[in-house]
C-alpha cells in the first residue's frame, strides 16, 4: 500500500511526466526494421493492390517515404489522418480532430491541402457541421483512388520497390 501510495503521490507532483510514465511513445514514427521487411512474393502482390500495401506497416513506412521524395506526401499523411480519426470515440476529441484534419488538407490553401473536387469539398464540409466517423469518408475514397491511379504506379517503378521484389 506504502508503495502504491508513493508513486501516485510522484504522479501527482509531476503531472508532465505522469503521461510518459503511463502512455510511454516514441518521439518519432519507427521506420521498419528488417525483420519486418516483406517477403519478395509479399511486395509484389502491392503493385495490384494500394489497399494490400497500405495495410502492411512496411509498405505504408516505405510508400510514405517514396511519396516524401517526391514532395507528394499530403495524400499518404491525410489518408493516414483520416484513420486515425476514425478510431477517435469521444465526440469531442473527434470535433477537434475534424477541425485539424480539415485546416491542414481541405480547406483552400491548406498547408497540405489535398487535390480533391469541389463537390467532395462541399460534402465534407456539410459532414463537419456535426462530425461523426463517415466526415472524411468520401473525401478519403478520393484521395485513396488519386494514389491508386497515379502514385502507385509510380511507386512499383521506383528503385525503392524494385529492391523490394528482388
Amino acid at each position: 500500500a506504502k508503495e502504491i501510495k508513493s508513486k501516485l503521490g510522484i504522479l501527482l507532483q509531476k503531472p508532465e511526466s505522469a503521461i510518459d510514465l503511463i502512455i510511454p511513445y516514441p518521439e518519432k514514427p519507427e521506420k521498419p526494421t528488417k525483420s519486418q521487411k516483406p517477403s519478395p512474393e509479399e511486395a509484389w502482390q502491392w503493385r495490384n493492390s494500394l489497399e494490400k500495401l497500405l495495410q502492411n506497416p512496411y509498405g505504408l513506412a516505405s510508400f510514405r517515404n517514396f511519396l516524401q521524395s517526391e514532395f507528394s506526401e499530403e495524400n499518404i499523411e491525410f489518408w493516414i489522418a483520416c484513420e486515425d480519426y476514425k478510431k477517435i470515440k469521444l465526440p469531442a476529441k473527434m470535433a477537434e480532430k475534424a477541425k485539424k484534419i480539415y485546416e491542414e488538407f481541405i480547406q483552400s490553401e491548406a498547408p497540405k491541402e489535398v487535390n480533391i473536387d469541389h463537390f467532395t469539398k462541399s460534402v465534407t464540409m456539410k459532414n463537419l457541421v456535426e462530425p461523426s466517423v463517415s466526415t472524411f469518408d468520401l473525401a478519403q475514397k478520393r484521395i485513396f483512388i488519386l494514389m491508386e491511379k497515379d502514385s502507385l504506379p509510380r511507386y512499383v517503378r521506383s528503385d525503392i520497390y524494385q529492391e523490394l521484389i528482388k
